[in-house]
């Protein structure tokens, strides 16, 4: 299994790969202004990274009903799925992108936010709570 943590976004796109090791480590987010410039390197990424499943962050509000952007992130996953064939995953990402940009300096946050490090980081909290759902715990050392 090779996944690729992905967090929407209209502007930037996060990007980040996890496998059956267990460790979801950012990659560049996908930063083109033009859609269809993002949607061909989405697909170089999957395609040069061998990815089998894709993990997309899915906007539920705190109450545990779908946010406003969640049609929007409705029709990019199923333009995922016809378009790269691979198993689309939702994931909670309800305060992803607040805990990543939490991570960043106050001072630097704006240039960083530009950048989509913040997005990239908020794509791999989004894929380690998948992969930390989906692989067994590490067995604990006996002593």
């Amino acid at each position: 299994m090779r996944c690729l943590g992905i967090d929407y976004g209209t502007k930037r796109v996060g990007l980040a790969q996890g496998d059956d090791v267990g460790v979801a480590t950012p990659l560049p987010a996908l930063l083109d202004a033009d859609e269809a410039a993002r949607w061909i390197k989405m697909g170089e990424v999957i395609k040069q990274r061998g990815i089998t499943d894709l993990v997309l962050g899915y906007p539920y509000n705190l109450d545990g009903s779908a946010g406003f952007k969640a049609k929007e992130v409705d029709a990019f996953a199923a333009r995922l799925k016809k378009s790269f064939g691979l198993p689309v995953h939702l994931v909670d990402e309800t305060l992803t992108s607040y805990a990543a940009e939490e991570s960043v300096p106050k001072k630097t946050r704006r240039e960083v936010r530009a950048s989509g490090l913040v997005d990239s980081r908020a794509a791999c909290l989004i894929l380690q709570d998948f992969l930390d759902q989906k692989l067994p715990p590490a067995l604990a050392e006996s002593d």
